[in-house]
């Protein structure tokens, strides 16, 4: 069945219910799991700021993302699971896609959270329905409570 799952994390509520529900899938399926977090370029691209401080932003945001991720591998090995990780930057979709093809994985793993107001959904689109659509492999979107 599935081999190698891919879980997009970040560490939020929705994240969290995820990475146990990848848990669970890679028990029964002896599947092995690989953590990624995707740094959003655009945060770099805030007013006029010099590159400095956009280096400087990107910078800590990279660590931000690397804590959060070795928390969740932490977690994982800490029950016995074979895991990896890695914090990429770009295009959210684009990024969890590429690295998707690259590991071969079979099947990716997202959560979400509903988005309240249109004026949101319309702003801030959504990555699992974007991953839907571009993914090389199975997606399960996982809903946060």
């Amino acid at each position: 069945m599935y081999k190698r799952i891919l879980l997009a994390y970040d560490g939020s509520a929705a994240g969290q219910k995820a990475l146990l529900d990848c848990r669970d899938i890679a028990q029964w399926t002896h599947s092995s799991i690989h953590l990624v977090a995707v740094i959003s370029l655009s945060i770099g691209l805030m007013g006029s700021e010099s590159a400095y401080v956009g280096a400087d932003l990107i910078d800590q945001e990279k660590l931000k993302y690397q804590g959060t991720l070795d928390d969740g591998l932490r977690r994982l090995k800490e029950l016995g699971y074979q895991a990896s990780g890695t914090v990429l930057e770009g295009e959210i979709v684009q990024k969890i896609s590429q690295y998707a093809r690259q590991i071969e994985a079979d099947l990716i793993v997202v959560g979400h959270k509903r988005l309240n107001s249109w004026a949101a959904r319309w702003w801030r689109g959504s990555v699992s329905s974007s991953l839907i659509e571009h993914s090389p492999c199975s997606v399960l979107v996982v809903i946060a409570p």
